[in-house]
């Protein structure tokens, strides 16, 4: 193995696994969804589009189904 490898003559590439891992969307979203993932984005140092797309995959990995029930007032 060589001490020094020249890296300046390599041609780059695009990842052809890139498009596939991610997929963009648009999606509206509460401001204070937007709010409460920018604040732990800020705590965390992790950007909060990447927290919120860590959170879904969390619930897909637990099966999570969303309680659609309605509270009435009492």
């Amino acid at each position: 193995m060589k001490k020094e490898y020249d890296f300046s003559k390599m041609k780059s590439r695009k990842n052809p696994y890139a498009s596939s891992l991610k997929k963009p969307v648009n999606i509206r979203l509460g401001e204070d969804v937007i709010d409460y993932f920018k604040n732990m984005s800020d705590d965390t140092g992790v950007p909060y589009q990447s927290l919120i797309n860590l959170y879904l995959q969390d619930c897909v990995r637990s099966n999570r189904e969303i309680d659609m029930t309605w509270r009435t007032k009492s």
